[in-house]
């Protein structure tokens, strides 16, 4: 049976999603099938995504467009409407999922409540020394968390108080917050809920400040709770030079139409893109 759509925002970068298919493969909880969402990646990365589809253990959907610029949100939408499961997580391609972290949004999802994790911002030197195999055998999870904390003396590896877990309903309850923000790469839903926001806005084609936030604002103006737990549902995100924020002002003017209208089903969604 499954529990979850386990949506992965991906673009090129194979040897990334393969350390995070072997974490997936380490879930506590196994009920979930994979969709890559992939937003337009090179012929060569489509076809390595074939070769690990024949014999990966995991319930993987392929999706793809062709490449025209940054789509991400059109591509999540297929993939929403694509998922088999009345739930849905969300996750970046350059982030490995602790092996706790499907259970842990399944275990803390309720009627009216959108989930919104953290994640820690591994070193270039860690994530370059990654592989599938030391996924496989925990040394994330295990061995890593003095090498993290060495790293977030120097400043190299960030946010690392974020990698600390806890398997505690109480714990993780007692220090949640419900006044965070939602971070797109760790984030999870009702799929009913989400269609009734209409999914993404598709209007947003730059990195940055935009569709996370943007969703976030709906979120709340349709009255659900963001409820961010504390010392569980973590990810560590592989280091990789920033992204280009030059375009964020168009971004925000996209943004200040959301909420002059306080929209909760975007008229620029699922819905448009179906027409």
């Amino acid at each position: 049976m499954i529990r979850a759509s386990l949506i992965i925002s991906f673009y090129n970068k194979t040897e990334w999603l393969k350390l995070l298919l072997a974490a997936l493969e380490l879930q506590s909880n196994i009920h979930f099938e994979v969709i890559i969402a992939d937003d337009g990646s090179a012929s060569s990365a489509v076809e390595e995504i074939k070769k690990i589809q024949a014999t990966s253990p995991l319930n993987i959907k392929h999706l793809w467009h062709a490449d025209n610029g940054f789509m991400k949100t059109v591509m999540l939408n297929k993939a929403i409407v694509a998922s088999r499961s009345s739930y849905l997580i969300f996750i970046d391609g350059d982030c490995i999922p602790h092996h706790r972290f499907v259970e842990d949004h399944l275990r803390l999802s309720k009627e009216n409540r959108v989930l919104a994790g953290r994640r820690v911002n591994l070193s270039e030197c860690i994530s370059k020394t990654l592989t599938e195999e030391k996924i496989r055998k925990g040394v994330l999870e295990r061995f890593f968390f003095l090498r993290l904390l060495k790293d977030a003396v120097t400043g190299k590896s960030k946010d690392v108080e974020k990698g600390i877990y806890v398997n505690s309903g109480f714990v993780n309850k007692l220090f949640a917050s419900v006044t965070k923000g939602i971070l797109g790469c760790n984030f999870s839903i009702s799929k009913k809920d989400l269609l009734e926001l209409n999914g993404f806005d598709e209007r947003y084609r730059y990195p940055g400040v935009g569709e996370d936030t943007e969703i976030r604002r709906r979120i709340q103006f349709k009255g659900m709770e963001i409820f961010s737990p504390k010392f569980c549902m973590l990810q560590y995100h592989l280091w990789h030079p920033r992204l280009s924020r030059e375009h964020e002002p168009e971004n925000f003017v996209l943004l200040d139409e959301t909420l002059k209208n306080k929209y909760i089903a975007t008229p620029y969604g699922i819905n448009k893109a179906n027409n």
